[in-house]
């Protein structure tokens, strides 16, 4: 570990501390305003004030807003006669006008609204109709509950059959989301879980007014770009912790694959978990994985048309439609559409985006939920691999310079369906399964840059043509269990998954040139090649994995995580190049990927935690060693050490140590650059630092900091020591906005957003490097009722900077100043 590291690292466990006796303070002066009597302080921590009640009409109905110094427990219901009575655990009373709160006749069709408190710290909402119990749908946040309540429906006593209440996805946790399924495929609170993990909610990524993951990963800690859009047969790349997130990108807990840049406007947040994560999700990089949260169906209508336009020549219309589609809101939908048509800053450079992502949940019955959702994209733009680089920096060009061909270009068409059935035995018990299947058939065409003569200028350029046919089957099946041993309780959850890959993939190969261009003057010879490959794969990939994962209680502030999963990989490729006779490869593998973790929580606001976990990935099953032999599968290990610190109830702290290992790694062998061989070992250690939430009432914060070391840790060739390629050392993100809580001036906000990324290595020789850079981003935006309108710069003062290279030298330039404006409303 280098001084600068060492450095860091104490003064990042120092202030780590500084949190806790203010908290502590700040915790006990809460429980002194909260407590409507004079009961004991401790019974008073362990349980949420309800600092306000307040009930608003809505439509036909009414809101009733729980006000709360925390997030409160999902109600439990009952109907008593036309009541609808709501529980809330582990809360108490602290309203200002007294120890309960009654309202008669807040709305037609409801009789009488009333809160009270009950012993043991509940507290009850009672909700009476006139002619029969209303219906009630409850979203909850990060500070409270809101209760929708529909009056008139007329529901017989005792019809609980009828009565939908739970969290409908229409709670709003702003920068401070708590809980994540993605690290434990349970919900989990953050806090709970040792291991680092980040969320970006949809707050973040609408007030960026991003649509692209690429972008929204910006304000992640330790991910950045790795270059590949619409060229790599791995899709756009980024890196976690240095190592690539090839396969490592999931949709709803399914891995998902495109070649296409990932749309974001039918998510509703996106969440990473760092380091290895082969227990839960199979094979992968040791990197961590990606998971994209889809939005749901809500139980109210909710429509909203929205439309951007910005410079150079970038639209963008979309439509998200959700609602009930029957009477007791059993049925329900969503759907998202939008289209994109997008020019570029870099020269010929153009491309379009059609998404339609419609989604159906059937509530079955009280215990039983399926939902079936789809999806189609359609993705088309020019091919470019940005401007060559040598050892002393880029080429004297405007970073508007293209050298390819304007008829070259990334396109692909995928589907998605799939659906996902829910069923609790018990309250304690309960069964999923998931089904998916997804296809894609990408095409890639381009005069691929061969070598550049970095005094005349001249580039050989290569004909390239690629296209196929991918098809993916995943179906899964897990059950989750909640039991207690004596004194210590258990989360267990236990499932097993299959997943059939096929790809039939063609290229044109043999290295046929195109007419060179000169990089200073260029001239465009514009003249297509055919599309027809040479060059033929078919491959079939069948995998099984077993899991099990136990989150056990072992005090109430002592956490044990601990999980296995055994995998068993089977490939049969074949390979044919025309008018060759076709060559087959098989290859099995199999392994085991623990992981084990432990939570201590000293005080109630602060989580320390230490981690062991594990991964695994198969080698490429028509690569062999140059005996023939089958290569070893790659493996990873991460051993981490971090805390978590709720400042505020809305303001939350992390801090994350970490040192991961990557085990046969293959290498290109030095006597013949035609074969690889597996010699080598590659690390990576370091810092992170994060802080998110809510600093005051309008004035949000989420902002990141990583020190990385990622280097050739052993090899047989002289790249032991070298760093990484596209890892930088420092890497930092700030994403900060304030909206304006009252008055005329009501509504209007403003975002700032700071983003620095340290020199770094373009290769794994360090032949050349990538200069800092820091950028900055700006937003003005103005809600009012029902709409929004905002105006998002990007690249404020205009700094020229590189994004990511690939290994053949050549480099992505970042977008000079560029804005945005758009609009939306909501019905």
């Amino acid at each position: 570990m280098g001084v600068r590291l060492q450095r860091l690292v104490l003064l990042a466990g120092w202030l780590a501390l500084v949190p806790v006796a203010a908290q502590a303070e700040t915790a006990l002066s809460l429980v002194e305003v909260a407590q409507p009597s004079d009961q004991a302080v401790d019974l008073a921590q362990a349980a949420t004030p309800i600092t306000g009640v307040r009930v608003e009409p809505e439509g036909e109905g009414l809101r009733l807003v729980l006000d709360a110094a925390g997030a409160l427990a999902e109600p439990t219901t009952e109907v008593v006669g036309n009541a609808l009575v709501a529980e809330i655990s582990n809360a108490v009373l602290a309203l200002p006008e007294g120890e309960s709160f009654e309202q008669f006749g807040p709305a037609e069709g409801i009789a009488l609204v009333s809160v009270t408190s009950l012993e043991d710290n509940r507290v009850r909402v009672s909700i009476t109709g006139n002619d029969g119990p209303p219906a009630v749908n409850v979203s909850a946040g990060a500070a409270g509950l809101v209760l929708a309540i529909v009056p008139g429906l007329g529901l017989a006593s005792g019809d609980d059959d009828a009565i939908r209440i739970g969290v409908t996805g229409e709670g709003d946790e702003g920068y401070a989301p708590r809980n994540s399924s993605t690290a434990t495929r349970t919900d989990t609170p953050l806090r709970d879980v040792p291991q680092s993990i980040q969320v970006i909610p949809r707050a973040v990524i609408e007030d960026r007014s991003v649509t692209e993951l690429g972008d929204t990963l910006e304000t992640a800690g330790s991910v950045v770009s790795a270059g590949g859009r619409g060229i790599s047969v791995f899709g756009p790349g980024f890196l976690i912790r240095g190592f690539a997130n090839r396969g490592g990108i999931y949709r709803d807990g399914i891995q998902s694959f495109s070649l296409a840049p990932l749309s974001t406007n039918d998510i509703e947040r996106v969440e990473i978990l760092r380091g290895p994560a082969s227990v839960l999700f199979g094979q992968g990089e040791p990197g961590g994985i990606i998971n994209l949260v889809s939005k749901q169906p809500l139980s109210e209508p909710r429509y909203e048309v929205g439309a951007s336009v910005g410079s150079y020549d970038n639209y963008r219309g979309n439509l998200d439609l959700s609602g009930p589609l029957s009477e007791d809101r059993s049925v329900r939908y969503r759907l998202n559409l939008s289209y994109e048509n997008y020019g570029s800053f870099r020269d010929l450079v153009n491309g379009e985006r059609l998404l339609v992502s419609p989604t159906l949940t059937w509530d079955i019955g009280p215990s039983t939920s399926l939902n079936f959702y789809g999806q189609y994209a359609h993705d088309r733009e020019t091919t470019d691999e940005g401007i060559p680089f040598t050892a002393d920096g880029p080429l004297n060009v405007p970073r508007s310079r293209f050298v390819g061909e304007d008829f070259a270009e990334f396109s692909q068409d995928q589907f998605t369906l799939g659906y996902r059935l829910d069923h609790d035995f018990s309250d304690n018990w309960s069964l999923r399964h998931s089904t998916q299947y997804l296809q894609f058939s990408p095409q890639r065409v381009a005069a691929f840059y061969d070598s550049v003569d970095e005094v005349t200028g001249d580039i050989d350029r290569t004909e390239f043509f690629a296209d196929g046919n991918y098809r993916r089957l995943f179906t899964n099946v897990e059950t989750v269990g909640r039991f207690n041993t004596g004194s210590i309780g258990h989360q267990v959850l236990i499932g097993a998954e299959y997943r059939n890959v096929l790809e039939q993939p063609g290229f044109r190969t043999g290295g046929l040139p195109y007419p060179s261009i000169n990089i200073f003057n260029p001239v465009y010879a514009g003249v297509p090649f055919p599309r027809e490959t040479n060059f033929f794969r078919d491959d079939t990939i069948n995998t099984i994995g077993i899991y099990a994962q136990d989150q056990v209680d072992l005090l109430p502030n002592l956490k044990l995580l601990a999980g296995l999963r055994y995998d068993s990989s089977d490939q049969f490729r074949t390979t044919q190049r025309l008018g060759q006779d076709r060559v087959e490869f098989t290859q099995t593998d199999s392994a085991f990927s623990p992981r084990l973790g432990i939570v201590y929580e000293p005080i109630e606001p602060i989580s320390l935690y230490a981690s062991y976990t594990r991964s695994f990935s198969p080698s490429f099953g028509a690569a062999r060693n140059s005996d023939g032999s089958t290569f070893r599968p790659e493996t990873g290990q991460q051993f981490e050490i971090g805390t978590k610190v709720d400042v505020t109830d809305t303001l939350s702290f992390n801090l994350a140590l970490f040192d991961i290992r990557r085990q046969n790694v293959r290498n290109p062998d030095p006597n013949d650059r035609t074969l690889s061989i597996q010699t080598g070992e590659v690390a990576s250690r370091g810092l992170e630092l994060g802080l998110g939430g809510e600093i005051l009432p309008g004035w949000n914060l989420t902002a990141n900091y990583t020190l990385l070391d990622a280097f050739v840790s052993r090899d047989t060739r002289p790249t032991v020591g070298n760093q990484l390629a596209n890892v930088s050392q420092n890497q930092f993100s700030l994403w900060s906005s304030y909206e304006i809580q009252e008055g005329s001036l009501q509504g209007l906000g403003a975002g700032l957003g700071l983003f620095y990324l340290d020199q770094r290595p373009g290769d794994l020789d360090n032949s050349f490097t990538l200069p800092s850079y820091f950028r900055t981003d700006a937003a003005l935006f103005y809600r009012r009722d029902n709409w929004r309108a905002q105006l998002n710069v990007e690249n404020l003062f205009n700094i020229n900077y590189f994004t990511s290279s690939d290994e053949f030298q050549f480099a992505n330039p970042g977008a000079p100043f560029t804005v945005t404006a758009r609009v939306a409303v909501e019905f």
